[in-house]
């Protein structure tokens, strides 16, 4: 059984990304997965600065999402798209926990890991164009990203009041991406 940390890269306590995740990380459990949903909200971080490692270390919240994604086969991730790219937070949160940390190397919590990535945007695209860098930076971090990932478009009016994915192809697709990820996960580890 695979062991998979889920998050997204919103802060936003009602975030269609969030929501989105939530449908993924269904899907992952009903493949077997063991599934941890975290918060970034929970793991509050200051702006990666190399004077502030260099004097304290890396923050204790970087630590634990480092303990975390250590304990982790792969990772669920939902990420908004900021002015086409990134979002400030989930950036900034792969730029501490890839840091050097308790005798492992650089991007220990990274190397070898498996993901799926999603998004949703109130936008036609879904907040695919964010997902390219997002790619990339996982990608060269050694982590090997699915081919698959899911794109939510209109994701203001996609969800129901209990915040499940409205239409039913989309939906299934966001299962699906969950339990892809589960699937290759465990058979990463066998």
């Amino acid at each position: 059984m695979s062991k998979l940390l889920a998050f997204s890269g919103s802060l936003r306590k009602e975030s269609t990304n969030t929501k989105t995740l939530a449908v993924a990380v269904r899907g992952a459990q009903s493949a077997g997965a063991d599934v941890n949903t975290i918060s970034l909200m929970d793991y509050e971080l200051p702006l990666y600065n190399g004077d502030i490692e260099a004097s304290d270390g890396i923050p204790q919240n970087a630590a634990k999402l480092q303990e975390l994604m250590l304990e982790s086969d792969g990772f669920l991730i939902a990420s908004p798209e900021y002015n086409s790219s990134i979002t400030g937070a989930l950036k900034n949160m792969i730029d501490w926990t890839s840091r050097p940390n308790d005798g492992r190397s650089a991007g220990a919590s990274f190397a070898g890991k498996s993901a799926a990535l999603m998004s949703a945007s109130p936008g036609g695209l879904g907040g695919l164009r964010g997902l390219f860098d997002v790619r990339k930076i996982l990608s060269t971090m050694g982590v090997i990203v699915l081919p698959a990932q899911v794109a939510v478009s209109q994701s203001y009016t996609a969800f129901d009041e209990n915040g499940e994915i409205i239409d039913e192809k989309m939906r299934s697709q966001v299962e699906g991406l969950g339990a892809e990820l589960a699937t290759f996960a465990d058979q990463m580890n066998k």
